[in-house]
């Protein structure tokens, strides 16, 4: 098994032709990497996934081989995967204003080129969920807006179809489970590549709480800040600490470390009605 690549959550090993997805307990947050840990977390995204993974089979394939054929120190947080040949766009839907996208709302009234109505909040439900894709930076390096005529433009019109409905089909189903379980997808981001034969395939993460913002239904209030089930958490604190974003980042404190984890924990137990 030989180590290709370490992400700023995932290691990515390849054994035998397969690839081996780890997710680590490592969170980032502004595109770097914490140096403290959140016990367990790799664990809780890789079976949220994998949990997911089943409920969209009808909407998408994806690149799952096998959740245990996996090391044994990796038993948990691993899926052996088909190897990809990785779009080069990150496929983000919204549902509801937060974020980059409300920042980017007050900005221009729009989000990745789509105008939205004028008096929205914070928190906001948009009319109907939107494709605002983003760049795929590289590591320390951040994500940036682009239009989906920018993605026509790099992978052509058929291909950019299809990534803008998949996501939207995806974020629509996954929206909808969740809310009957109490939980709101305010948001979330969606990697796909292509497989050994052509066909447009889900990698990565999906509808986690590293790649999604999760908020409790029954405390949804536009106009404020939400309760986040996510790392949304974690991402408030760092941005209070006066840090500049910029590595290194500081160590975060154990009661963070605790709240954090036990959100992670939270969001996983109300979707999948699982007890961890």
């Amino acid at each position: 098994m030989k180590l290709i690549h370490s992400g700023k959550v995932r290691d990515v090993y390849e054994d035998d032709g397969d690839i081996i997805l780890v997710a680590s307990d490592r969170v980032s947050v502004y595109d770097v990497i914490l140096p403290t840990p959140i016990p367990d977390k790799g664990k809780v995204l890789t079976q949220l996934s994998l949990w997911w993974f089943e409920q969209l089979t009808d909407i998408v394939p994806n690149h799952v081989i096998s959740a245990t054929d996996v090391p044994a120190e990796f038993e948990g947080r691993a899926v052996r995967c088909k190897a990809l040949k990785m779009v080069q766009v990150e496929c983000i839907a919204r549902g509801y204003l937060a974020g980059l996208g409300l920042k980017e709302y007050e900005r221009d009234q729009a989000v990745s080129g789509i105008a939205l109505p004028e008096g929205l909040v914070e928190g906001s439900r948009l009319p109907k969920p939107i494709f605002t894709p983003t760049t795929k930076a590289q590591l320390g390096e951040h994500d940036e807006f682009i239009t989906f005529a920018d993605v026509m433009n790099q992978e052509g019109a058929d291909v950019a179809e299809s990534l803008k409905r998949i996501t939207l089909d995806v974020y629509k189903r996954g929206a909808e489970i969740a809310r009957e379980r109490g939980v709101v997808i305010a948001d979330t981001k969606l990697e796909f590549g292509w497989d050994a034969d052509g066909v447009l395939t889900l990698g990565d993460e999906v509808l986690t709480s590293d790649s999604s913002r999760f908020w409790p239904l029954d405390e949804w209030q536009p106009g404020r800040p939400q309760f986040a089930f996510d790392k949304q958490f974690v991402r408030d604190w760092a941005a209070g600490t006066g840090w500049d974003k910029k590595s290194p980042a500081p160590e975060v404190p154990q009661d963070v470390v605790d709240v954090t984890r036990a959100r992670y924990i939270e969001a996983y137990e109300r979707i999948t009605g699982r007890s961890w």
